[in-house]
């Protein structure tokens, strides 16, 4: 009795997996997930052309249904699951997913809004008619055939393709480790440029690049900037930007529409319109009031209709933002070469489907040389029968059997084998005169086809025209206009390109609401006027702050706990003269309980500028401004307090200026600010000045020249200006001296500032009165006085704040035009 011993083998884990993995991930690369470099096909859509083209289902054939041809492929070809191949074979019918589709369908198969198609049972299909272009010439041996996956038929390992199609209907793949993203082109750009190739292979990707612009997407859309493009055709990478095509639309009323035609290729049309819709119901896009989706059968049309203030360009500029109305497409271009995954350039991409052309035709070529030099041996058989016609019949009258005329033949006539069959085979009707002609005829036309092709194989030259020649015809038959536009000289877009510069006056409520309104909004009135109202408020509402800015600056917000956030003029709302504006809490990520104390507008942060804090407790903190040059949404910390202490006003310097505190007990002090040395963003400060019980700080100034003078404002109405003069420099941290006497009749002190007298003031008070009035009304007085009234209050009104204007020029009647802007652009 003989026992059998299994033989184990063993192997390390390791080392299994590692082989595993490789074989399943050389697989993937090289039979599922790229596409080869001659073709443009992957394995699947090439079985699935293969397969149509097998069932006879020309472009000019009825269509057959779609579970037929799935059924043939999947298995004669593709043994993987049915849903695969009839996605594939879907794709290839898609207008907007393939540049020039290669199936023609019939039945639903799906759109542009994410619609499934139909099952494959109801939907039809057959090859479109540009298919013929990669399928033609597959019977001539023009490629090689392998066996399918259970051996029992032949496959052709690529197709002859006489299309450029991995250039023009491109590619996207995930492999393992690798993964290929190849955008559509235009045929005719492309065949342009593989003409300019043959005629001069030393071309690079930059000199094809002036014949094949760049990609061509079959939704169209605009391509924005150049670089990528560049990038991606001379390197195999590049990141290309993608934008919807929108134009605006004037209605009667005068309100205007957004009208998309376009949308970026492989983006989801109805997910777009989500997006919209979200972002309007989030209120992150204010300015749009409906969105229609107006698309039918002639092309994409989404109306978004706008509010009757709203600017198009911005509202556009938020939509490319914020959804897929912008979009990346991330060229890589990766293809299998002999095999191999390969990124290749525009030039080396074309010249190896040259190569494959090139090996196509002379495979063709010896094909057809072939067939015809047979042809010319039979046909040279059947002359010399016709010319011994007689001693033929005899011969083969006399022979017994077929074997022995065949072999009479042969040795009688000199005929091969070959010659000898096709003479038995020949039918009487042959012997005619006009038979006779016409095999003469043909022997010389064969003679010539012959030459001809001898010669194509003899010169490479003749073989580049045929190419050559072949692409053009190919142009002119199924070339069409480029769909994508393209736009060069791109610089990011900036909202300031479409915004005018202006100085506005921006203003905010006690309880939070922001507005900006141009300055000329006001008319200027004499000392002593009542005002124009200025702003419509709640009754439980009033302003607080008011300040002038540039609507290209930035403005820095710092709040009474000493955050600071960032915002752009042009950001804020703009409203009437009455509106009450937008909350800010919605412009700017801050807590409930912070409220906003200072502002300081910015156009750019530099080094050579600091920022001067003061808090209510005297507090003084000098940092450079470029330090806040990075302000978060969210905002940064600006300075540190103390328990119980606020940051009450923050100012820009050039860090060579005099600093004057001003407290609401009508106290000021005077010193130089390089007193304060810089210190870093989130540092506590120094002491500024030295208060009394129940004192705080209400005011900082920085003196930028030594003519201007002080101008205070009392809470009742009363304002008065002092000489700068007045106010000896002394070091930080003292008293200070008295700038207005604080009486029950004027008040505190609310506010303080430096003016000229060809300054304009505009005055603002807690129930909505506006002022607008020239500061050379106000006369200089002596420090320790109670000054005049500025504005006439109602029974029970205040002064909420003040801000100082610089008019530019003066009319003929030496009224302001409003054109004011502020110094500095801060709240003064």
């Amino acid at each position: 009795m003989t026992t059998i011993f299994e033989k184990i083998v063993p192997v390390t884990l390791e080392e299994e997996m590692k082989s595993s993995y490789i074989d399943y991930a050389m697989s993937v690369i090289v039979a599922r997930a790229l596409p080869d470099v001659r073709d443009g096909l992957k394995p699947v859509h090439r079985r699935v052309l293969f397969g149509m083209h097998e069932l006879g289902l020309a472009y000019n054939r009825p269509y057959k249904k779609s579970a037929r041809i799935v059924g043939e492929v999947l298995g004669k070809y593709h043994p993987h699951g049915d849903s695969a191949v009839y996605d594939t074979m879907v794709r290839m019918v898609q207008d907007f997913s393939l540049r020039y589709p290669l199936v023609d369908g019939q039945g639903n198969f799906g759109s542009i809004d994410g619609d499934s198609p139909a099952a494959m049972r109801y939907t039809e299909a057959r090859l479109a008619r540009i298919s013929e272009e990669m399928l033609r010439d597959l019977d001539k041996n023009t490629v090689d055939f392998g066996p399918n996956f259970d051996d029992s038929l032949q496959e052709p390992l690529v197709l002859p393709s006489y299309l450029p199609n991995l250039l023009v209907n491109g590619s996207s793949g995930i492999a393992v480790g690798m993964a290929t993203n190849i955008p559509p082109h235009n045929l005719n750009e492309v065949i342009d440029g593989l003409v300019a190739l043959i005629d001069n292979p030393k071309l690079t990707s930059a000199d094809l690049m002036k014949y094949v612009k760049a990609p061509d997407f079959p939704t169209g859309g605009i391509i924005y900037g150049y670089e990528g493009v560049k990038e991606a055709y001379t390197t195999g990478r590049g990141r290309i930007l993608l934008r919807a095509k929108a134009n605006v639309e004037t209605l009667k009323n005068d309100r205007e529409n957004i009208i998309i035609t376009e949308i970026p290729y492989q983006v989801n049309k109805s997910n777009l319109i989500e997006k919209i819709a979200e972002l309007v119901r989030e209120g992150k896009i204010d300015d749009i009031s409906n969105i229609r989706d107006e698309s039918d059968r002639d092309g994409l049309r989404i109306v978004i209709e706008l509010k009757r203030d709203a600017q198009p360009t911005v509202v556009l500029n938020q939509l490319y933002k914020h959804t897929q109305m912008q979009v990346t497409f991330g060229v890589i271009m990766l293809a299998l070469v002999h095999g191999v995954p390969k990124v290749l350039t525009l030039q080396e991409m074309m010249q190896h489907f040259l190569d494959h052309r090139m090996d196509v035709l002379i495979r063709r070529t010896k094909f057809e040389l072939d067939a015809a030099e047979k042809r010319a041996h039979i046909l040279e058989g059947y002359i010399i029968a016709l010319d011994n016609i007689d001693e033929v019949i005899e011969t083969i009258k006399k022979s017994k059997d077929v074997e022995t005329a065949k072999n009479n033949l042969m040795k009688r006539f000199k005929l091969s084998e070959i010659q000898a069959k096709a003479i038995l085979d020949m039918r009487l009707q042959r012997l005619t005169g006009l038979e006779r002609k016409k095999i003469e005829d043909e022997y010389k036309e064969t003679i010539k086809l012959i030459e001809k092709l001898r010669g194509i194989l003899d010169s490479e030259k003749k073989r580049k025209q045929i190419i050559k020649e072949e692409l053009i015809a190919l142009k002119e038959r199924y070339g069409d206009e480029r769909r994508t536009d393209i736009i060069k000289d791109y610089k990011e877009f900036s909202l300031e390109d479409i915004i005018a510069e202006e100085d506005v006056v921006v203003t905010i409520s006690h309880q939070g609401f922001i507005k900006r309104f141009p300055v000329s909004g006001y008319r200027k009135q004499a000392r002593g006027g009542k005002g124009v109202t200025g702003v419509g408020t709640k009754e439980d509402d009033f302003i607080e702050h008011m300040f002038v800015a540039s609507t290209h600056q930035y403005i820095l917000f710092f709040t009474d706990r000493g955050r600071c956030y960032w915002l752009k003029v042009h950001e804020i709302p703009e409203g009437g003269r009455t509106a009450r504006g937008r909350s800010i809490v919605n412009l700017l990520e801050k807590d409930k309980e912070e409220n906003i104390t200072a502002f300081v507008a910015v156009k750019e942060f530099r080094d050579d500028q600091y920022l001067i804090m003061v808090t209510e407790q005297g507090t003084v903190k000098k940092t450079v401004l470029s330090a806040y040059g990075n302000v978060r949404k969210g905002g940064i910390n600006a300075i540190n307090l103390v328990p119980g202490d606020k940051l009450i006003e923050v100012k820009m310097t050039d860090g060579n200026n005099d600093i004057v505190i001003g407290t609401r007990n009508g106290f000021a002090i005077r010193f130089h600010e390089k007193d304060v040395r810089d210190m870093g963003r989130t540092a506590t400060g120094v002491r500024g000045i030295k208060l009394v019980k129940g004192d705080k700080v209400v005011g900082l100034l920085v003196i930028r020249h030594p003519q201007t003078s002080v101008l205070v404002v009392t809470e009742k109405g009363y304002g008065k200006r002092s000489d700068i003069n007045d106010y000896r420099i002394t070091k930080r941290g003292g008293k200070g001296v008295i700038t207005v006497k604080t009486t029950d009749k004027v008040g505190k002190m609310i506010a303080m500032m430096e003016v000229v007298d060809k300054d304009e003031l505009v005055i603002i008070s807690t129930q909505g009165m506006v002022i607008r009035q020239s500061v050379k009304d106000i006369r200089v007085m002596g420090r320790n006085t109670q000054g005049v009234r500025v504005i006439r209050l109602n029974e029970g009104d205040s002064i909420a704040d003040i801000a100082r204007v610089i008019p530019e020029d003066e009319d003929v009647n030496g009224n302001g035009n409003g054109n004011g802007k502020s110094s500095n652009g801060e709240l003064i």
